[in-house]
């Protein structure tokens, strides 16, 4: 990697949530500051200890963090889903994957049945440098995360 990385900050992460809310609807607010911040500063702490990680991994640690932190109220494994994509997003990286396993590698996160490094291995897998062609727009990412909104629920229901 040679330059610093574009981080998700608190504040991003927040509008996401509040974004993802007036979507997919769910109960508004932070539960809990200080495991958003812990869970947001996991990639730089890999960065500092382990220089050589790649966005992948980084990646891979933020979504970690806010799956496993819960520090919203509502919505945890749906931020930090689109806090990965957004991480990657800045970094030059697209997430390429179909979204039955976007739903299972999220649900398998949250649950405990998946580890960090294994997260970071689908990530690279399925992460493209971003071409110069124009990004996706707005309306098309909620059209993608409405059409998981049950998904998530329905999943969780069952295991």
């Amino acid at each position: 990697m040679d330059r610093e990385p574009r981080w998700v900050s608190a504040l991003v992460a927040e509008a996401i949530h509040f974004d993802l809310l007036r979507s997919h609807g769910g109960m508004p607010g932070v539960r809990d500051e200080v495991a958003l911040e812990s869970a947001l500063a996991r990639g730089r702490q890999r960065l500092s200890y382990e220089p050589g990680s790649d966005f992948a991994a980084l990646a891979a640690a933020i979504g970690y963090g806010l799956a496993r932190n819960h520090p919203f109220n509502d919505g945890n494994k749906r931020v930090a889903f689109v806090a990965v994509v957004v991480f990657l997003g800045l970094n030059g990286l697209d997430l390429k994957v179909p979204e039955a396993e976007v739903v299972t590698m999220v649900l398998e996160l949250a649950a405990g049945g998946l580890a960090e490094d294994e997260l970071a291995e689908w990530l690279r897998a399925n992460t493209v440098p971003r071409d110069s062609r124009p990004t996706v727009p707005v309306s098309e990412a909620r059209g993608f995360l409405q059409g998981m909104e049950g998904d998530f629920e329905r999943e969780s229901e069952n295991g």
